[in-house]
């Protein structure tokens, strides 16, 4: 069994490694708040003090941040992932980030004679838990099918086509996660207003032809947020704007994601960032129809 690395163990990283610890992988980790390791150590994570460290010590090193600087904080330097990177070994990059800067590591590790891949998927900390995940690779095709098998502890994974296609589909897909999201709140808002009861408005509407699971499983946060967001508001519009600046460059008029882009922003300003992206109905609720 292969020896894995694991760079990254927050919200989404954590469950991911607590899966590959139970299905009996070796993994080496590394995280930049240290504390946030402490349980998986407990479970049999070995701590490494770098991500280069992480590197050397894996057959395949995965990584999962939150955003382009994080990535370039930990895969790049003298103590990054790239230079952690043999030549033969894989590196697949999990964060949602912009295709440009994953293809730009790409070409690094292939330079080290490694090879890298971007893997965003679709889905939350349930489906981490689920094995449920649906997995974007985009990259050498030799490389997935190298680690196909590591992936699908996760969920399905797809190959899609050359570095940035993955992670070019889990923009598209979160044009329609937001768009589902402001449209259902405002739903629920607007029958609320008009004297339905809330909780009878989420049955039936998530039970009706619009309930896709996405919204099937949020659907009680818009009675009460849970403490520990799935996605935050803020990631959300991290990627909506990832998604706009692929579409200038692609020439893909993008109605919807320019609106969720001012849904969102104003959320943001009202003080919902850090919240999971159900929190866009309580920015709702907060403003006035006149500023919409």
């Amino acid at each position: 069994m292969s020896t894995l690395g694991f760079v990254g163990l927050g919200t989404m990283g954590r469950p991911m490694v607590e899966r590959l610890l139970d299905a009996g992988y070796e993994v080496h980790g590394h995280n930049r708040t240290a504390a946030k390791a402490r349980a998986l150590i407990d479970k049999g994570l070995h701590w490494c003090d770098t991500p280069r460290e992480v590197a050397e010590k894996s057959d395949f090193v995965i990584s999962m941040l939150t955003d382009d600087a994080a990535l370039e904080a930990v895969a790049g330097g003298s103590d990054g992932i790239l230079a952690g990177l043999a030549a033969g070994k894989i590196y697949v990059d999990m964060s949602t980030v912009s295709p440009e800067t994953s293809r730009a590591l790409a070409e690094q590790a292939r330079e080290r004679g490694a090879q890298m891949l971007d893997a965003p998927v679709a889905g939350s900390v349930p489906q981490v838990e689920q094995g449920s995940l649906t997995i974007m690779v985009g990259g050498d095709k030799a490389a997935f099918d190298g680690v196909a098998s590591v992936l699908g502890e996760w969920g399905s994974p797809a190959y899609i086509g050359p570095n940035g296609q993955g992670l070019l589909l889990k923009l598209a897909i979160n044009i329609s996660l937001a768009a589902q999201m402001i449209a259902f709140s405002e739903g629920v808002l607007l029958a609320e207003r008009g004297g339905i009861d809330r909780g009878k408005a989420l049955e039936v509407m998530a039970g009706s032809a619009i309930g896709s699971p996405m919204l099937k499983a949020r659907a009680p946060f818009l009675m009460k947020l849970p403490e520990q967001s799935w996605f935050t508001l803020d990631l959300l519009h991290k990627d909506i704007r990832l998604a706009l600046e692929a579409g200038k460059q692609l020439n893909a008029p993008l109605p919807s994601a320019h609106a969720a882009d001012d849904t969102l922003g104003q959320a943001h300003e009202a003080g919902f960032g850090h919240d999971d992206i159900a929190a866009v109905f309580k920015a709702l609720c907060e403003s006035r129809a006149g500023s919409d």
